[in-house]
């Protein structure tokens, strides 16, 4: 697993140095990564703005990953258990076909496969001009990403709830025909032949437990004197019990079926007509929900790339504003992109602790609770550095 920082530091020769040193001791293991991050140079407006403006920024980044996490989340629950092909994969850093592996589910195989995409998409960074124009103030790029963001998280609760519904109707119909002998269907069990329907006739289907067998064919015909006497016919058994035909005449079919209640046998509801409009129904609902299914999946590859990418430009946004809110006029800072094994975190805290502490020596890697009342200065968690967390943990496959 890796975690990803996002820091910024001032470039003045200390700070220079220090990094030098960084990028020397990272070299020395393959657990580790430092790039640099680019970002463009964007309107800096007044103090006042920077603060306003960071905190917003902070809200809007909390939204961001929480629509990232919700939209992954209904990935895996859509795609958990599909068997249906892998479509191509529109990806943030371009179209990737999938390498599949045949031990990898579907799911599995392609988070495995945006993984490394997005990835390659953050170490190589580069601000989107065309979506987010440079020229434009701040808060007016935040908006821009808070209504694509806001719009997604909208458009998904929808999509979502209207699939949802198809399934749950789906699972609920195959439930009630693929149930037990009070419940499943029984299209496969009966024949028109096993059936009589005339003017003053008709057929019952009668579920009998299967301790109860010789009780029915030694009571059915009592049950009623309208029974035609040796009509029974057992049309099918398995582990729990069996269904049997009985023909009788329709004015006893009240006095019958209370009679056989009373006997603890069941007496099915059964028309062929009925038994053929759910099957159809079932059929539609299939057809409905794998249609649905390649709809909503395709969305949810794009839209989850399309709030990545979004999530990745309000970081650089915050770092941009952090760094002049700390670092000063004019804007003099470097961004870095450092990548680490998760095992290696804590040591590679204390060496960036350590090299950079001439930025604040005041702060440590532990101080999570400093007093701070300008918004635009504090962070959940203060280092002499700028840093921001990139959580890659909805990515995990495991």
């Amino acid at each position: 697993m890796t975690d990803l920082w996002l820091i910024s530091i001032p470039l003045d020769k200390k700070s220079l140095t220090s990094v030098e040193q960084l990028k020397h001791t990272i070299a020395k293991t393959s657990r580790a990564s430092c790039c640099k991050f680019s970002i463009p140079d964007l309107k800096v407006g007044i103090l006042d703005s920077l603060l306003s403006i960071s905190d917003d920024l902070s809200k809007l980044d909390t939204l961001t990953e929480s629509v990232i996490k919700k939209t992954c989340q209904c990935m895996r629950g859509v795609m958990e258990h599909s068997t249906d092909k892998l479509m191509e994969n529109a990806l943030a850093n371009g179209d990737h076909g999938v390498n599949q592996r045949a031990v990898l589910s579907p799911l599995e195989s392609y988070l495995t496969s945006l993984r490394v995409d997005l990835m390659s998409y953050v170490t190589q960074f580069q601000w989107d001009k065309a979506k987010y124009p440079t020229a434009l103030p701040l808060p007016c790029l935040a908006d821009i990403i808070n209504k694509e963001v806001s719009q997604v998280e909208t458009e998904l609760k929808c999509r979502a709830a209207a699939y949802n519904s198809v399934k749950t109707s789906l699972q609920t119909l195959e439930h009630k025909l693929s149930g037990n002998l009070q419940t499943r269907s029984l299209n496969d069990i009966v024949r028109k032949e096993d059936l009589v329907v005339s003017e003053y006739l008709t057929t019952l289907l009668v579920v009998v437990t299967r301790g109860s067998f010789l009780q029915w064919e030694r009571t059915y015909e009592s049950l009623s004197e309208f029974v035609v006497p040796r009509s029974s016919r057992k049309l099918h058994e398995d582990g729990e019990g069996g269904v049997f035909s009985v023909t009788l005449f329709k004015r006893a079919v009240c006095e019958f079926k209370a009679k056989a209640q009373e006997s603890k046998f069941t007496v099915r509801e059964y028309s062929f007509d009925l038994e053929e409009k759910t099957q159809q129904e079932r059929q539609r609902l299939g057809v409905h929900k794998k249609e649905q299914y390649g709809i909503f999946v395709r969305w949810l590859k794009v839209n989850f790339n399309e709030v990545f990418v979004a999530w990745i430009h309000v970081k650089a946004l915050r770092v941009f504003v952090e760094s002049v809110l700390r670092y000063g006029l004019p804007v003099n800072y470097q961004a870095l992109l450092l990548q680490t094994d998760r095992k290696c975190s804590k040591k590679h805290r204390e060496e960036l602790a350590s090299l950079f502490t001439h930025l604040d020596p005041t702060a440590t890697a532990s101080k999570t609770d400093v007093s701070c009342d300008i918004p635009g200065l504090c962070q959940q968690e203060y280092f002499s550095y700028i840093c921001f967390d990139i959580n890659t943990n909805v990515l995990e496959t495991s």
